[in-house]
């Protein structure tokens, strides 16, 4: 189960959308395993056996990112300019098919009176990720709780991705990404920060 992380400023802390009390592990196996009889999964095989097993740890794992600080430090030297960490990999489960997404963030912003660790702003999102998500979600959340945690003048979160829900199955639409974007502040408002944010933030832009 996630521990809410402490952020040290006395804004709200960010939170996964993992369950608020802990995982029945044998409840959840007893269910995979019906799942897997109602599908055809033969009695006594080696998936019956222990796949339920398999799957649960798989989900506990998706559901409970570790808890983290936001570290920040002083802007002893005036830094304004853009900061920003490309290509963090994340990986949730999407909430309406219970079926994986992954793909990458990129996350920039534009410092006030305080630095953010930069490790953190990875595991911002890794957080945010935890749990049955949409990926808008993700990137709002992630967002809000930077330009609040930082009082920073600005912040921008890109996210990429694909859809198993819409990959594998429906559509199908093999390798087909979904981008979502979250702006705050100056990199929501001035047309020229927002298009240097853009501009080092997207595939292919670089």
């Amino acid at each position: 189960m996630l521990a809410p992380p402490a952020t040290g400023n006395g804004h709200a802390p960010l939170a996964s959308a993992a369950p608020s009390s802990p995982v029945d592990v044998a409840a959840a196996e007893r269910a995979v395993a019906d799942l897997l009889r109602a599908l055809g999964v033969p009695e006594g095989s080696e998936v019956a056996a222990n796949t339920p097993r398999r799957v649960c740890a798989a989900l506990a794992e998706l559901f409970s990112p570790p808890a983290f600080e936001l570290a920040t430090f002083p802007n002893t030297h005036g830094h304004g300019d853009l900061v920003l960490v490309r290509d963090v990999p994340f990986t949730s489960l999407c909430a309406h098919h219970l079926l994986p997404f992954a793909g990458s963030a990129q996350i920039g912003y534009l410092p006030g009176s305080h630095l953010a660790g930069l490790s953190k702003l990875a595991r911002a999102v890794r957080c945010a990720a935890g749990g049955l998500r949409l990926q808008e979600e993700i990137g709002q959340q992630v967002a809000s709780f930077l330009d609040a945690s930082l009082d920073c003048a600005g912040v921008g979160v890109l996210l990429t991705a694909e859809h198993q829900c819409m990959t594998a199955r429906g559509a199908k639409a093999h390798a087909a990404g979904t981008v979502t974007l979250a702006l705050r502040g100056a990199l929501r408002d001035d047309p020229l920060l927002r298009a240097e944010f853009l501009a080092l933030a997207v595939p292919g832009r670089r």
